[in-house]
């Protein structure tokens, strides 16, 4: 069964689960987001009802606010457990310490963040809230001396996002600060099917504008990007597949290359790349579905959805609020200019800034030779589309 929620489902999901009759949680949420007619909507009695009858059973989430969801509901299941180990940040590098023994990390209470000592802590490292989700909260910190104005913006920055999403998504009574990994960072998706195998079904590299940058801005995938990294992503994931004793699981796993060796991120479970993003992309670019790969255990048939592919670069944009302008004095975004500004848009998606603090989301297509045209965009601080 799938799970759609706010803050956002897109119209590639909606078909995609009536036109194969799969079933969707009835939730007042769900109900709510326009799925369209003919979709197999469900009981939340009869959910429960099928978990509990099911030996295994597959479930898939548009968005981490189904987790609370999940926890209150399936408590019989071994699911929320699982889902524990990977949205608790510590609890993720507990439980991947054996493959990363020397990775360094620690655990700070809100109320401890004016007061704890991290001057013992070797720079540069990053915070970040413990449950946490869109880079709410996340900082990297270079130097001792900005660790006071730091927390001030962090505390301002989860106060603010407070109400925008279920505690089970953010919660910032806890922190974590944790070494800062080097190289080259990517997002990929990935399922484990019913015997733990690990399939992976879209490969990101996450572009930023400068060093101390942790934003979402720009995600590009491509076939150089998908063939340099398949093998490697994919032994990766069943390593941690293993570890938390993996099956029919879908997740978003964040990674950075250093000197050749793969190290995690996080793993965002139940879900791909949230709000649609990533599984949809990997369609806009490739041809498959995503979706449908997890739901009937099918890998993607990479050579074919490569052919045709050189020289192009299919990029997600976020259209962050990072303009310094609070959103309610914010009148308008002229998404035109904003789509003006690259050669092949590919689908825009308008969202409520105020809500969210995200203007939409936009999908590109870029010849390799005109990279230019996404520099732009990441170094942009979107306040000339206001």
């Amino acid at each position: 069964m799938f799970f759609a929620d706010k803050p956002y489902i897109s119209e590639f999901f909606k078909e995609t689960v009536r036109a194969n009759n799969i079933p969707v949680v009835g939730t007042e949420i769900a109900q709510q987001l326009g799925l369209h007619s003919g979709t197999n909507i469900i009981s939340e009695e009869t959910a429960v009802e099928m978990a509990r009858a099911a030996h295994t059973l597959k479930i898939y989430t548009t968005s981490e606010n189904a987790i609370g969801w999940i926890a209150k509901h399936l408590e019989f299941s071994s699911l929320p457990e699982k889902i524990s180990l990977f949205k608790d940040k510590i609890k993720f590098r507990e439980l991947t310490q054996p493959l990363f023994p020397n990775f360094k990390f620690r655990e700070v209470r809100l109320e401890d963040l004016k007061t704890v000592d991290v001057t013992d802590f070797p720079l540069p490292f990053i915070i970040k809230p413990a449950v946490g989700f869109f880079s709410v909260g996340v900082r990297k910190v270079t130097s001792h001396a900005d660790w006071r104005g730091i927390i001030e913006a962090i505390i301002a920055e989860t106060e603010k996002s407070r109400n925008a999403y279920p505690e089970a998504v953010l919660d910032s009574s806890s922190f974590i600060i944790e070494e800062c990994i080097d190289g080259d960072e990517y997002a990929f998706d990935a399922y484990f099917n019913a015997e733990g195998e690990a399939v992976v079904l879209s490969i990101l590299k996450h572009t930023f504008a400068s060093e101390t940058d942790v934003s979402d801005r720009v995600y590009t995938t491509s076939k150089k990007i998908i063939e340099e990294n398949l093998a490697d992503f994919t032994r990766f994931a069943d390593e941690i597949g293993k570890l938390a004793g993996l099956k029919n699981f879908p997740a978003h796993i964040e990674v950075r290359r250093q000197d050749g060796v793969l190290l995690p991120i996080e793993v965002n479970p139940m879900r791909f790349g949230g709000w649609c993003t990533t599984a949809d992309i990997s369609h806009l670019a490739y041809g498959f579905n995503p979706y449908l790969c997890y739901w009937q255990d099918e890998k993607p048939n990479w050579d074919e959805a490569l052919q045709g592919k050189d020289g192009k670069l299919y990029s997600l944009v976020v259209l962050d609020n990072s303009t310094g302008v609070h959103a309610n004095d914010i009148t308008a975004f002229n998404y035109e200019k904003a789509l003006a500004s690259f050669e092949k848009p590919l689908e825009l998606r308008k969202l409520d800034h105020r809500e969210y603090s995200v203007f939409g989301f936009l999908f590109v297509e870029t010849r390799e030779d005109n990279f230019a045209e996404l520099k732009r965009i990441l170094d942009s601080n979107l306040s000339e589309f206001i």
